[in-house]
């Protein structure tokens, strides 16, 4: 039995990606089943993929690019990563819905909080693309701020981490897993749980509940589900 009746799911890009890079077609179609056996057991599921393995806006040649157009190019990247995620869910029998917060007719539908609870509620695996319409604020804020509006019961962050840390595990191996911690806390101490604004957005709005965990096993998000205490947990 799910813990959680809806949720919105944050997956890295760079973790879909082959060695973070473009498309490891093997990992998006595990993702994708794995969603697929989720939503299954009745779960309603809200996606937002990162961009990371098509474009790091601001990160080395693009460095010195003007951060509106850097940004442009980031929104697109989601709305491919989040195309590819939509065929593979079909492909498992999954009726999902690209939501954009940029108008795309040709390629998604516009987004709405209103319509998104809807097409939640009669079963659709929602996949929100673009970001939130704007330049300058990450796919997590986006992450964060369509958890708030589609009141899901959780925000869960698959990462190509396997929690939050006190310091950079990858440059630090004394670094120490937390398990448990509040929005207000994470914020004090400058921890890459996620973005600033992403985190200020859970902790004035009262998200419930935030999972930090890897994404390195995709069945992860089915044990989080399930009850499992993997990863770190983020509340008010």
């Amino acid at each position: 039995m799910a813990h959680y009746h809806r949720v919105l799911v944050k997956l890295s890009g760079e973790a879909l990606g082959l060695d973070g890079k473009l498309f490891d077609h093997v990992m998006i179609e595990r993702v994708a089943h794995t969603i697929a056996e989720a939503a299954q057991r009745g779960t309603q599921i809200g996606l937002v993929v990162g961009a990371g393995n098509i474009w790091r806006g601001r990160q080395g040649p693009s460095a010195n690019m003007d951060a509106v157009l850097a940004d442009h190019m980031g929104m697109l990247g989601t709305l491919i990563n989040s195309i590819a995620m939509q065929d593979a869910l079909i492909s498992q029998g999954v009726t999902a819905t690209v939501m954009s917060a940029v108008p795309v007719g040709r390629f998604a539908v516009d987004y709405s909080p209103i319509e998104a609870r809807r097409r939640l509620d009669a079963g659709e695996v929602l996949l929100f693309a673009c970001g939130i319409g704007n330049p300058l604020f990450s796919t997590d804020t986006a992450a964060a701020m369509r958890s708030i509006e589609i009141k899901a019961d959780a925000l869960l962050l698959a990462k190509n981490v396997d929690g939050v840390y006190d310091d950079d595990p990858r440059k630090n191996p004394a670094a120490r897993l937390i398990k448990d911690i509040t929005y207000r806390e994470a914020e004090r101490r400058s921890l890459k749980v996620m973005d600033t604004a992403a985190l200020v957005l859970c902790r004035e709005n009262n998200m419930p509940l935030t999972r930090v965990f890897a994404l390195s096993e995709p069945d992860n998000i089915l044990k989080v589900l399930d009850g499992n205490d993997a990863g770190t947990f983020v509340h008010p």
